[in-house]
């Protein structure tokens, strides 16, 4: 491997056509477990916008899932079986996965991915203004990991969520402009 990561023909030999039964497979979901949904809801929907889509309780195993995404709220289907059906098709959503009862237990806090051992890294929202993103989010006391000024990558942010799950905030002009040689 070279210093840069692997080569632009490493990249294609290792990136083969997939199995055509792939060709309608799409990215539904990313799950983040949290330890308080009251707080959880309140920063995916009021600080970032996105729409609560359907909740699905599991009593047995003691566990609730919430689904969001960037969704038209009249688009979603009052009846039950249709919007499950409906919130299954919608690409890019969140999964809040609440395990009941976490929200009261006082040192639960779980691992971002971020810390050591590292893994899992952050999910990416992109917005039209990172600065006008930003001072809503300044003004939402919301904590920032780094923001647009800071670091060696200039005009985009990270912020952290209520469990401390990483958020890269960009836009998509500014990406073209951060990946031009």
């Amino acid at each position: 491997m070279e210093d840069g990561g692997l080569s632009e023909e490493a990249v294609e030999a290792a990136c083969k056509e997939g199995d055509p039964i792939t060709k309608d497979y799409m990215m539904q979901q990313t799950m983040l477990r949290v330890k308080d949904p009251l707080r959880s809801l309140d920063f995916y929907t009021r600080i970032l916008g996105m729409t609560f889509l359907q909740k699905i309780d599991f009593p047995s195993m003691r566990f609730t899932l919430y689904f969001l995404g960037y969704e038209d709220k009249l688009d979603i289907p009052a009846d039950l079986r249709e919007r499950t059906a409906w919130t299954f098709s919608r690409r890019g959503t969140i999964e809040l996965t609440h395990n009941w009862g976490s929200e009261t237990e006082k040192t639960l806090s779980y691992h971002n991915g971020n810390n050591k051992p590292k893994g899992f890294g952050h999910i990416g929202i992109c917005v039209p203004d990172v600065s006008a993103a930003c001072k809503l989010f300044e003004d939402q006391r919301v904590k920032f990991v780094k923001k647009p000024e800071s670091g060696k990558v200039k005009d985009l942010a990270f912020i952290q969520d209520p469990d401390g799950y990483w958020i890269e905030i960009f836009s998509a002009k500014n990406m073209v402009v951060l990946m031009s040689p």
